[in-house]
């Protein structure tokens, strides 16, 4: 199991499988506990895939930056390159998206004040459950 909380690269793109199923995927950017030779914190950029009714949700009621928790497992995925070359890649198929902020527009400086966790609970606490997504 894998268990990540970051803000999303990118809006997340839904595609259908031929079977009309429906799958999105996104980039989670995850602060580390490291920090460089500046002495910035680094960022770990994951993929994400999620399947059905959620794919829809997660893609509907997401944008860049959104706050969120997956829990899920990490797979490595084997393809081959259309030069016929081989590749890989790791990325983690979510079993739970969790919404970590009420929905809504968010501007620069409430996205830089989300790292203050009272200030947050704050925003949680002023929202009507009629405006959240699940």
């Amino acid at each position: 199991r894998i268990i990540l909380v970051g803000r999303l690269t990118k809006d997340p793109e839904l595609r259908k499988t031929n079977n009309d199923t429906a799958v999105a995927s996104f980039t989670l950017a995850v602060d580390n506990r490291t920090k460089d030779q500046d002495g910035n914190r680094t960022t770990t950029f994951v993929t994400v895939v999620v399947w059905n009714q959620q794919a829809e949700n997660v893609s509907k009621f997401l944008r860049k930056g959104a706050l969120v928790g997956v829990d899920g497992r990490l797979v490595q995925r084997n393809f081959e390159r259309r030069d016929g070359s081989k590749g890989s890649v790791l990325e983690v198929v979510a079993d739970s998206v969790q919404f970590l902020e009420p929905k809504g527009e968010r501007t620069n400086e409430q996205v830089n004040e989300i790292k203050d966790e009272s200030r947050n609970l704050d925003i949680i606490e002023d929202t009507v459950d009629d405006d959240l997504p699940f």
